[in-house]
């Protein structure tokens, strides 16, 4: 292991209370944005009013929504009217985001947003109240304009201090926050570190930070406030983007191969923290009790998916990852026309691999049935996922998204295939003409809120938008593709519940994002475009917004991503039986 960056940061709450908290101080008026969690905060503000401090202390993260949360009786609101800023340097709809989901926590209130505050990063806000009263509120977004670590200029939330004291005039100024410093220091010291010039670059790069800020629940569907997942998320991103222009590749570009990058970014009462290292690659499995496969409230166990493969029947065969797990698959050979089912490609996007296997093992009972079945193709990744979850269950963990090899495994090409190989064999025994491949997103906000908030190179992704299937064919396949995504939409609908999840969810999405861009067919969002990429002509992608779900949520999304691989196969049947 050879350590690349260590270090222990004085919080910033409590540098302003040092440096407020004594008599000296008397008097003085202190408004301050942090990234600190509300409790903290609130704590502080209420030590500094002991020595006549005047202080308050908000959140730099998502201001407008910790305004309303904080300072607000939404019950006493009758109308909600917010114009937001729209600098010309950002999309012109990210301080609409940053709002997100006001709009489903304001009750029986009416919410309107429009573009175009008075103020620089301020959002204008006027309220009225059901008693008649009126209000106006000018909140302030603190953002900085900086150069990233790859030479992009962003527009990033950040710390700001106003300061009102006896002897001077009002002041203000950026304020950089131990949030900030942790992230840059780090950043720093990886992407100045001397990695050779040949991928991968390592085996696991683990940054391990330790942060004072908790969580908090929304009840809103699965929103999480989480700056803990906020910063894994921009370590992990940040990082590949570091990588992909260090090789030379474009930004974005999925067969990079820089090694396992694995940010744990864990809560601990104490000053933040931060190591990061290299270690070898971990080969181990998390255990875990076995459930009942078509209830299971959670991601399964790795012995359990292989055992529930095992009931698939049919001829087994298997690839391996770089770490050395098997990629179990099996060949159930039949009469009809072949498909190819997969999960687990991002094996963060969970409910996928078990409707694939709920699927597999309702047609492996019917005469003719003829697929084969790849529950879980990137073992590595999944390996990550257990072992992030516990201790942050309820965060995205983009980090277990790739290969150990740090690439998404349907870009790789060359002759070591290892995990990809497992997609080449089921073609190769089945020639199946369509795949239907389950993945996920997530099922809450994803920002990097120090790299421009809206994730760089997946701004679709940013929010949830319910249930929704992309459809990718060969040129002349187009009617057919067609044809499928009618009859599986159609079987869909009927499935309870789901359309009116998708039906909440969309609209949340389109009151803080805009129109989703997508075709609605049958009341599924779908996106249908020729892809000569694929070998199998037809490609299906499920997209479900599963990431961080449990209990009941999480069986109702393997019970979508299995009525899709059934409504599918159907389909197809009937298809190539007039073709």
């Amino acid at each position: 292991m050879t350590t690349i960056f260590e270090g222990t940061f004085e919080r910033t709450l409590d540098t302003m209370l040092a440096t407020y908290g004594k008599e000296a101080a008397r008097g003085t008026r202190l408004e301050a944005w942090l990234f600190d969690d509300r409790e903290s905060r609130k704590a502080a503000e209420q030590k500094l009013a002991a020595f006549g401090v005047e202080a308050k202390l908000r959140s730099a993260y998502k201001p407008l929504l910790h305004f309303f949360l904080e300072e607000i009786d939404l019950e006493a609101v009758k109308h909600i009217d917010i114009r937001y800023p729209q600098p010309q340097n950002c999309p012109a709809n990210r301080f609409l985001l940053e709002a997100y989901p006001l709009a489903a926590l304001v009750g029986d209130a009416e919410i309107t947003f429009a573009g175009g505050s008075d103020q620089a990063l301020t959002y204008d806000v006027a309220l009225t109240f059901a008693d008649g009263r009126t209000q106006t509120h000018a909140v302030f977004a603190p953002n900085r304009q900086h150069t990233d670590f790859i030479g992009e200029t962003l527009l990033s939330p950040t710390g700001w201090i106003r300061l009102d004291d006896t002897s001077s005039k009002r002041r203000e100024c950026h304020l950089e926050t131990d949030y900030e410093r942790l992230f840059t220091g780090a950043m720093r010291a990886i992407a100045e570190h001397g990695w050779g010039d040949s991928e991968p670059y390592f085996d696991e790069l683990n940054i391990r930070a330790t942060l004072p800020i908790n969580d908090l629940r929304l009840p809103v569907g699965e929103e999480v406030v989480s700056l803990r997942e906020a910063l894994h998320e921009d370590f992990y991103f940040s990082l590949l983007e570091v990588f992909q222009k260090k090789s030379g590749r474009p930004l974005g570009d999925r067969g990079l191969k820089p090694g396992q990058i694995v940010p744990e970014i864990i809560f601990a009462d104490s000053k933040p923290t931060i190591r990061v290292e290299t270690r070898p690659l971990a080969t181990a499995d998390a255990e875990g009790e076995s459930q009942p496969i078509d209830t299971a409230q959670a991601p399964l166990a790795v012995s359990q998916i292989h055992a529930e493969l095992e009931k698939v029947g049919g001829q087994p065969f298997d690839a391996h990852s770089r770490a050395g797990r098997p990629v179990k698959a099996r060949y159930h050979k039949g009469s009809d026309a072949a498909v190819m089912i997969s999960g687990g490609q991002h094996p963060n996007e969970t409910t996928g691999i078990v409707g694939a296997l709920r699927a597999a093992q309702t047609l492996a009972t019917l005469p003719g049935a003829h697929f084969t079945i790849s529950p879980l193709e990137n073992p590595d990744g999944y390996a990550v996922h257990q072992r992030l979850r516990a201790d942050n269950p309820l965060h995205m963990h983009h980090a277990a998204r790739y290969t150990a090899l740090g690439d998404d495994l349907e870009y790789r090409a060359g002759t070591a295939l290892n995990e990809r190989a497992i997609r080449n064999e089921a073609d190769a025994l089945s020639g199946a003409e369509l795949h239907v491949n389950l993945h996920g997103y997530p099922s809450h906000e994803w920002t990097r809120p120090l790299s421009g908030y809206v994730p760089r190179g997946f701004a679709m992704w940013t929010l949830p938008k319910g249930f929704f299937l992309i459809m990718r064919h060969h040129a002349d396949w187009e009617t057919r593709a067609e044809q499928l995504i009618e009859a599986v939409t159609a079987r869909l609908a009927a499935v309870p519940g789901l359309l009116a999840y998708n039906n909440r969810q969309i609209a949340l999405y389109e009151t803080h994002a805009g129109e989703t861009g997508f075709r609605i067919i049958n009341g599924f969002p779908c996106m249908i475009s020729v892809d000569d990429r694929h070998k199998a002509p037809l490609t299906l992608i499920t997209e479900y917004p599963d990431e961080t779900i449990y209990g009941d949520a999480f069986v109702a999304g393997h019970d979508a991503q299995r009525e899709t691989v059934l409504a599918a196969y159907e389909a197809f049947q009937s298809m190539m039986a007039v073709a």
